[in-house]
């Protein structure tokens, strides 16, 4: 099948990995071997005759399971760049994403045709729909193992969440890439023993690289779901074979919530086989403090938290053994050096508030098409992520308290953490949860808005000013918070805005205080 390597660490490891499981999803089980297979089908395919792509970027829909990996490895093997377009986006959206990358080429699945097709066409752009791909010959399928793929080539772009902008094409090379994985590999033990299950989107790094990546360097089993669904990813881990699991917040949030509806002996059972897990993680957003402890006393694991970013992979990490500090992301990851710096650049001493700045292998190249940007995102060879953090002098772990333009709140002359505010506030026996922004003020800076989701039955069973009133809250906030943090701004609301990840969007957020007048307010 192959014979010759194609220089790239992913590839070559699995040739050794052979006939074990590598994934598992609806339509079957799959070996190393058939990803290889597969994989040099989709690079014969692109390629078309030709000898290398040359970093063409191939931008590709195809629902989670198998075929994506077979696509995402072939796209590489035929020396282009990977382009994972999310799903459920809409026309305009992946457009943009098509047209900011100058794709040459699209690979979709039938379910993405009535979306992409239409857009391919329009360009002139070569779409390949995965379930028709033909049967190579040997002899066209040897050409895709003699391109030599020096590992500084670009590898992928994903577009970070555009809070605040158009979203940036984030671009990693091969290095990055095996740098980010191999990062996690050491920190995290994984082993061809593991098996993980998969229910993330797969246009982020969390379920690119934390999961689907690592799982299958190590030659390990990656379970593969099409979408998040709860009951499925609870099936999964009562199945037995699972080690590790990896999530979001509100993907742990929505486990508990499935926990909490099955009977009695379904509990039982689902507890047990979480205990038998060896890890368990959560990130890309805040893990709120009542979630790790709940999640502590159904699983029997504290959760660990860790901290990264598209552009950066992860850099920090409760350790895999050890104590774990509860709203801490722990000390920096195998060969990713971490710094904070204040407002004049310079590194700022233990206990002090700095921006988290990130160097290392797995450091990405550029923001697409957009020097500019990326010669702003640097500073001094460091690469600079907009988050605040504080490094506790006792034990050396990093704390966030948030997006140093988002989170990190001036109001009153004081600098206040919205996420404080908010591990506060779901304190509250009404809130189910919140997200907290500044409300822009002419005689404070800025107000601490807080934006409410009652708990389940409490809004519809009474009033709202019955369950929870902005005097009551501000009454009940000052036993926690200085007065200067307490909200002086609330609305209720049926759900927070989110993006795919899971993510409060607080731009999104603040826009409500906005269009509402400011919501309920105190002077």
């Amino acid at each position: 099948m192959i014979g010759r390597s194609s220089q790239l660490p992913i590839i070559a490891r699995a040739g050794g990995h052979g006939r074990r499981t590598a994934v598992v999803e609806a339509q079957g089980t799959f070996t190393y071997n058939d990803l290889l297979d597969a994989s040099s089908r989709v690079a014969a395919a692109l390629l078309a005759g030709r000898l290398d792509l040359h970093e063409e970027r191939v931008a590709f829909l195809v629902t989670p399971g198998f075929p994506w990996v077979a696509v995402q490895w072939g796209i590489w093997r035929a020396g282009g760049v990977a382009v994972p377009l999310p799903l459920n986006s809409t026309g305009p959206e992946l457009q943009y994403f098509i047209d900011d990358t100058g794709a040459s080429a699209l690979v979709l699945d039938a379910q993405a045709a009535p979306v992409l097709a239409p857009i391919a066409a329009a360009r002139g752009i070569r779409a390949l729909f995965y379930e028709q791909l033909p049967t190579f010959q040997a002899a066209e399928l040897a050409d895709v193992n003699i391109i030599n793929i020096n590992s500084e080539r670009r590898a992928m772009i994903l577009y970070t969440s555009g809070t605040t902008s158009r979203p940036k094409g984030v671009v990693t090379t091969h290095a990055n890439i095996a740098a980010q994985i191999m990062s996690l590999v050491e920190a995290w033990e994984w082993s061809a023993d593991d098996s993980i299950v998969l229910g993330l989107p797969l246009h982020h790094v969390h379920g690119i690289i934390n999961v689907a990546s690592c799982a299958l360097w190590s030659g390990a089993t990656c379970q593969m779901l099409p979408r998040f669904d709860a009951n499925a990813v609870w099936d999964c881990i009562a199945g037995g074979s699972v080690t590790l699991f990896m999530a979001v917040p509100t993907v742990y949030v929505k486990l508990i919530a499935a926990w909490d509806k099955a009977s009695p002996e379904r509990r039982a059972c689902l507890s047990q086989a979480c205990a038998r897990l060896r890890l368990m993680v959560s990130g890309s957003a805040a893990l709120p403090v009542s979630t790790l402890k709940r999640w502590k006393e159904i699983s029997g694991h504290t959760l660990l938290e860790r901290y990264g970013m598209t552009e950066i992979g992860m850099a920090l990490s409760n350790p895999l053994r050890g104590e774990r500090v509860p709203g801490s992301v722990g000390t920096p990851l195998p060969s990713v050096e971490v710094q904070l710096a204040g407002e004049d650049g310079e590194a700022v001493a233990p206990g002090t508030l700095g921006e988290i700045e990130v160097r290392g292998p797995s450091v990405f190249l550029e923001y697409w098409g957009q020097p500019e940007a990326t010669r702003a995102a640097f500073h001094d060879g460091w690469f600079r992520t907009g988050d605040t953090a504080v490094m506790e002098n006792e034990n050396g772990v990093y704390r966030i308290f948030g997006r140093t333009n988002i989170d990190i709140l001036k109001t009153g002359g004081h600098k206040v953490s919205a996420l404080e505010i908010e591990d506060a506030l779901r304190e509250h026996p009404a809130v189910a949860d919140c997200a907290v922004v500044g409300v822009p003020d002419p005689e404070w800076g800025e107000r601490v808005a807080a934006a409410v989701v009652l708990k389940e039955g409490l809004k519809e069973a009474l009033n709202d000013g019955d369950v929870l009133d902005l005097p009551s809250l501000r009454t009940w906030a000052k036993e926690l918070l200085a007065a200067h943090k307490v909200p002086s701004r609330l609305l209720v609301l049926d759900a927070l805005p989110r993006n795919a990840m899971g993510k409060v969007m607080k731009p999104s957020v603040a826009a409500l205080f906005q269009s509402k007048g400011g919501g309920d307010s105190a002077a």
